[in-house]
């Protein structure tokens, strides 16, 4: 709020639009007076030519108080236009300023939704490079392949030589058991020739 004026800021000021203090209609009512009793005023001519001179100058002051009137209304209409302008530019400040507030909270919000994105991503790096990858996974089922297959061979491998062993043992088995028979006869046979012999005796 403007500070009070004081009463020489007044005056200054009423000095300033009147010219020599004295309002505008007490002029102009002091001119028409001086008119009307110049006009009917049976005075000499230096009177007369006195009053009209003074009239003049009257009217002088009339149209200088009024040039000066328009003056300061045109100033006070500029000035008038440049607080409008002036209020204008600030409404338009204030409207940008709550429109950057706006964009600002909306990027914001992005940054927080890009960062909670970025902080999953990295988690998620985190628990994949824990895991080997495909390539590393087929080598790896290709090695368990090989060493399947290389297993599977050495089992098959046994196999065949159990089997073969079991043949050659049950060859072995017979083979004995024919070796005991031929044995049996053979000491029968004996048995019998002794007995034979004996007997002849």
């Amino acid at each position: 709020m403007a500070a009070s004026m004081s009463d020489d800021d007044i005056i200054r000021k009423r000095l300033l639009i009147d010219g020599d203090g004295i309002g505008d209609d007490k002029r102009i009512s002091t001119l028409m007076k001086t008119f009307m009793k110049w006009c009917n005023a049976p005075g000499s001519d230096e009177e007369s030519s006195a009053t009209y001179q003074r009239m003049l100058a009257q009217l002088a002051q009339c149209e200088h108080a009024m040039e000066k009137t328009q003056l300061i209304h045109g100033m006070n209409t500029h000035e008038i236009n440049n607080y409008e302008q002036l209020y204008t530019d600030i409404e338009q400040s204030i409207e940008d300023a709550h429109t950057k507030i706006g964009d600002c909270k909306q990027e914001l919000q992005h940054a927080k939704r890009v960062r909670k994105n970025r902080q999953e991503y990295d988690a998620l790096a985190k628990v994949i490079q824990q895991h080997p990858d495909r390539q590393q996974t087929m080598r790896r089922l290709e090695e368990l392949q090989k060493e399947l297959k290389t297993l599977k061979d050495s089992r098959e491998g046994l196999e065949a030589k159990m089997e073969m062993r079991q043949k050659q043992f049950h060859v072995l088995v017979t083979s004995i058991h024919e070796l005991q028979a031929m044995l049996e006869d053979e000491k029968d046979e004996d048995e019998e020739e002794q007995m034979e012999t004996g007997s002849s005796t």
